[in-house]
């Protein structure tokens, strides 16, 4: 999966192994009730996303900028201003990541990715991508937290190609699903060793 996109390293040699195992991952994923049905959607997605993504990342971006504490995380650590390029490197991953989400391919690869993605939220890996001078962890409070508008303002979008109401919830449900899921293997850096 070669990319122009800087730091967008899925599917390369520079992402290392998830320390969770695909069997691990198959548990979680009975736990969130995401089955085959939830792929089926999340695919049926990805032609209803794929060119509103600029879209899509323009509200998120304009949420997480309207609220002082969770811009801060993209801020400069010395004086607490914005950090534009940051900003804008980020926003591409983003945008990566909404279509990754809605192939959903649950191989090693993928799985390695998340756990690089945890890891760049972290203080592990935080601004060293992009080489920015910004804060050095996204809190967890903040991550977990924004699955809730991150899913609730991608629904309207599901429902700008004409698809059944039934059809626009249940590929909301896999999406929120999928976002839990893929939250949770982000907190692996963040939870304490032997805890996860």
């Amino acid at each position: 999966m070669s990319s122009s996109i800087v730091g967008y390293t899925y599917g390369t040699s520079e992402v290392g192994p998830s320390p969770i195992r695909l069997s691990d991952f198959e548990l979680m994923k009975k736990s969130a009730l995401f089955g085959e049905e939830d792929v089926r959607y999340l695919k049926l997605s990805h032609g209803v996303l794929a060119d509103q993504v600029e879209a899509i990342l323009d509200v998120w971006y304009g949420f997480v900028g309207s609220n002082e504490h969770l811009v801060a995380s993209f801020s400069a650590k010395h004086g607490g201003k914005p950090l534009a390029e940051y900003l804008g490197g980020v926003r591409k991953r983003f945008g990566k990541w909404i279509l990754d989400t809605a192939r959903a391919e649950y191989d090693q690869a993928w799985l390695d990715y998340q756990h690089e993605i945890g890891l760049r939220h972290h203080r592990t890996k935080k601004n060293v991508t992009d080489r920015a001078a910004s804060t050095d962890i996204v809190p967890f409070r903040d991550l977990f937290a924004l699955i809730f508008p991150v899913t609730f303002t991608l629904k309207p979008f599901l429902a700008k190609q004409g698809h059944s109401p039934e059809d626009v919830d249940k590929m909301h449900a896999a999406w929120l699903k999928s976002c839990l899921l893929q939250v949770t293997l982000w907190s692996h850096p963040y939870v304490k060793d032997g805890d996860f």
